[in-house]
């Protein structure tokens, strides 16, 4: 098991750039198995999650490889390709529901078990099968697993989402690309993702409208070629090294992600009374270590463009130490703030009432031993912990490698302290093979 070691109190300088962002990435590598030619997916981080999806196309018998900081897929015929999505994949990320439409569409059935990830709360997949089931999959519930399968081509239709779900606009994207006919999707998740993979599929051929707006239209049966395509920038990724400087002190430029993708996060932070420089295509956060940063601050985590679920945490760590009391609350998740109980052993004053993290402000940071409950959360954690006096050890951190290569390398780049110690295994934990 690892632990990050934070030594607190250092002020961040200097300039980090992110990689292409982990929520465009996972559903294109995905989307390449809907494609008659090579893909490449340039720029393309290092992460666990990454490796996963590497791991189950290969597992459904694809081909997919890194060359560098690029991702490369060949195209695979039809009779070396599998439906079965092996457990231990499935259950590694929420990201494996990404396969269903393409597999569905490629070897006429699929089974995927109840996918895995964070533990944010309920997440249901049912938008996904409800649209699939429109365009003439059958549905099977079994347990544990889902199993589609399809007699004939899938056909176009016109489906309303009942919320706006990022994940279930993307899996009816694909779905839709290879449909007879029109389908018209309502109601769509509108996020820079979900016009991410747009772009790439139109890119590879297919025929869509109305990416940025609530409602899409695909023309379906448009054979798919392959393509050498740059994802757009990891916004959270920016958020959160915009959210470290704000916390430790210091002055950042984040360079290579347009202001735009994180807009609303970078006014919480103006409004926090932290310096916020746009450019064309980067930022610089500064923040006088001295001064207090404001509070009084009533987030609401919702939808683009609204404040990004998964910069709720990164505000909250930030908040901590702010001179009044603010709150947080989340529309799309039920435990997003597991990691409260973290914030309050550094000796902040907060609590997480279901969607809802109210915090005192005004802490006196300190360094402590705590858990990374999942990914933002851990991130939120290590940003508390560059405000704390004192060290702090972060512990089980693997969750953070799920959306960032290495953040303590990165906050090292800027000046922090930081350092990742691997312990033994306890005996309990091990296997043998």
């Amino acid at each position: 098991m690892q632990t990050i070691t934070i030594t607190g109190g250092h002020t961040l300088q200097g300039t980090i750039r992110p990689a292409a962002a982990k929520n465009s990435v996972l559903p294109l590598l995905a989307a390449t198995l809907l494609c008659a030619g090579p893909c490449c997916l340039q720029n393309a981080p290092e992460l666990s999650d990454v490796d996963t999806s590497l791991a189950l196309l290969q597992a459904v018998g694809a081909k997919a490889v890194r060359h560098g900081p690029d991702l490369c897929t060949l195209p695979a015929d039809v009779r070396d390709l599998c439906g079965e999505i092996p457990p231990h994949l499935a259950g590694a990320m929420r990201s494996s529901v990404f396969y269903l439409a393409p597999l569905l569409c490629r070897t006429g059935m699929v089974r995927l078990p109840l996918p895995g990830g964070c533990r944010l709360g309920p997440r249901p997949v049912d938008i996904h099968l409800a649209g699939l089931a429109a365009m003439g999959a059958k549905v099977e519930l079994e347990g544990e697993a889902v199993t589609l399968r399809r007699f004939g081509p899938l056909q176009g239709t016109d489906f309303t989402l009942r919320l706006p779900s990022v994940g279930a606009t993307m899996t009816l994207l694909m779905a839709a690309c290879c449909a007879m006919g029109t389908t018209v999707l309502r109601g769509a998740a509108c996020e820079p993702e979900v016009c991410d993979l747009v772009g790439f599929l139109r890119a590879c051929g297919a025929q869509i409208t109305g990416e940025g707006t609530p409602v899409l239209v695909i023309q379906g049966r448009r054979a798919l070629g392959g393509v050498r395509y740059t994802p757009l920038p990891d916004r959270i990724a920016a958020a959160t090294y915009a959210a470290a400087a704000a916390a430790a002190g210091g002055q950042v430029t984040v360079a290579g992600c347009a202001p735009r993708y994180y807009h609303a996060f970078l006014t919480f932070l103006q409004d926090c009374g932290v310096e916020v420089r746009p450019g064309e295509s980067g930022v610089e956060v500064a923040r006088d270590p001295a001064r207090k940063l404001h509070g009084g601050q009533h987030l609401y985590a919702n939808g683009w463009p609204a404040f990004a679920t998964d910069t709720a945490p990164l505000a909250a760590a930030v908040l901590l130490t702010a001179d009044s009391p603010s709150e947080i609350y989340d529309h799309l998740f039920a435990n997003r703030f597991a990691c409260a109980a973290g914030f309050a052993a550094m000796g902040a004053c907060c609590r997480a009432e279901g969607r809802r993290l109210w915090i005192a402000g005004g802490a006196d940071l300190h360094g402590a031993r705590v858990q990374a409950p999942d990914l933002r959360g851990g991130a939120a954690l290590l940003i508390a912990a560059l405000a704390a006096q004192g060290v702090t050890e972060l512990c089980d951190p693997g969750h953070i490698r799920r959306g960032y290569a290495d953040l303590p390398a990165e906050l090292n780049s800027l000046g922090a302290h930081c350092s990742v110690q691997r312990g033994k295994i306890p005996e309990r934990e091990r296997t043998t093979g």
